[in-house]
Parts: C-alpha cells; structure tokens; sequence
C-alpha cells in the first residue's frame, strides 16, 4: 500500500512528474502561460521562458500542452531532450517531430529544410493551422541547432509567422542569445520564472493535497511547518514537493497526525547531513 492510500489521497500529492493536473497557477506561472498563450495566437513567433532548476518550467509546458491539445486549430509538437550533435541530425529530429513523409533514398540537409519549409507553408496557409513547436531544456541547443531555429522563424506570410516557437531554459542560455544578434532580435517574448513566495508556497501545498483527494477542514501542514519548507526550499516547486514528500511519508511512519515543524526540522537536517 503506498503511503499516500494511508492517508486517504487517491494520487501521490507531491510527485516531481510535470503533471498538469497538479499545474499550481501562481503569479508568476499565471503570467508566463497567459503571455505565451497571446503570442501563439498572434502568431508572433518566437517566445523565450527562462528559469533556474525547478522553477516549474517543464510542468508549465504540460499545462500549455493541456490547453491546447484540444483546438483544432492548432497543431503542437514538443522537443524534450535537444541534445544533436550535428546539423543532419537536428533536421532529421524535426522531420520524425513534424511527422513529414520524406522521399526513399539518403536526403541532404537543403532536402530536409525544403520539406520543413513546404510543411509549414501548407499547415500554416493552405490548411490555416497554428504550428507550435516547444523546446524543453533548450539550453542543450547547440550553435547549429539555434541557427536551424533562426532559419524556421524566417517562414512568414504578410501577416504572422508560420512557426511558433517556444524555447524553454535555464538562466544560461540568455547570454548565449544575446549573442546571435538576428536570432535576439526576433525574441517576442522573454519571460523569467521566479521562486514562490511564502504564501504561495502555503498555497501550493494546499492545492497539491486537494488535487490528490484530500478534503478536510485540518490542514495537513503546520503553519509553522509551512514556514519551515519555504525557508530551506527557497520557493522552488520541485524542492518544495521533495520535501513534502518525505514530510508525509514521515508523517506516517511516525503515526502523527499532522506535519509539524518537527517532521520538516528532521528532515533538513538529515539531507544537510547527508549532502556535507
């Protein structure tokens, strides 16, 4: 039996799977998704969502995903890992990404750019569809890869942009693009993820344990508690349900019948210990 069934949840509240059903609607995630969800209908082109290290960028991907799956009008791929190491390589992962049939035989690079080209024309103005393409970790895009992007973004009626893409990264792929002046130049969108604050971290918890089936008036965390997981997580999702996490598989293990600053001092101490 899984420690969240003892505790009367039907899902694992604190999971770090990009769930968007557990997709917390903060300030900050709030404007992020409402910003991108502007640009792709104005078909502005190129969007740029930036974040240290479990900030929620790739649940907001799913989120965005979630919101959009369902419209006929628009057609949404995503690139998880951009890891290529060569031109062909790349070319070749957005013709399988694209679904695009390609002629038998060995195609070259400008084969595989006038396919992607001739897609994005017949989705984007014969069939008048929406193309998204969404990069997660796209920090791992090498220099090629980024020139390859540039090019794609260059397909355009009078009007909009045929592709709408949507980079999403760590803090260090900034400076990297401030460096590619015509790829810079065509950031319609630059959005920065920050941490949480007190109470939305409060907020988040409390939402996440809802989302899994728990709907007592007790509260399961401790205000102080609370506090306490704010202080060591800084407000970063992804620290935030690690050590909530373990705050209630400790809750049962200990038979207590909330989480108290006493199960979260325990545990910061113990992954202090462990990391020195």
């Amino acid at each position: 039996m899984s420690y969240y069934t003892v505790l009367g949840l039907h899902k694992e509240p604190f999971s770090t799977s990009p769930d968007p059903n557990f997709f917390y609607d903060s300030k900050e995630h709030h404007a992020a998704l409402m910003r991108l969800l502007v640009e792709i209908r104005l078909k502005r082109g190129l969007s740029v969502i930036l974040g240290d290290v479990g900030t929620g960028k790739t649940t907001l991907s799913r989120k965005l995903f979630q919101m959009l799956k369902e419209r006929d009008d628009i057609i949404f791929h995503m690139i998880l890992d951009p890891t290529y190491g060569t031109e062909e390589i790349f070319l070749d992962s957005l013709i399988r990404t694209f679904k695009i049939e390609m002629p038998t035989g060995s195609p070259t690079i400008l084969d595989y750019k006038e396919a992607i080209k001739r897609y994005l024309f017949q989705k984007g103005v014969e069939e008048n569809k929406t193309v998204v393409l969404l990069v997660d970790e796209a920090q791992k895009l090498n220099s090629l890869s980024l020139e390859i992007l540039r090019v794609l973004l260059n397909y355009e009626t009078n009007e909009y942009k045929l592709l709408q893409l949507v980079l999403l990264s760590q803090l260090e792929l900034l400076p990297r693009l401030r460096e590619i002046k015509n790829l810079w130049d065509r950031i319609n969108l630059k959005y920065v993820l920050n941490p949480l604050d007190e109470q939305e971290t409060k907020e988040l918890v409390e939402f996440r344990l809802r989302a899994s089936g728990y709907h007592a008036n007790v509260p399961f965390f401790t205000d102080e508690a609370v506090t306490q997981v704010y202080q060591y997580t800084q407000g970063y999702p992804r620290r935030i349900s690690m050590l909530c996490h373990n705050a209630l598989k400790s809750l049962v293990m200990e038979s207590k019948p909330v989480v108290d600053a006493e199960i979260i001092q325990n545990l910061i101490a113990r992954d202090v210990k462990i990391s020195v």
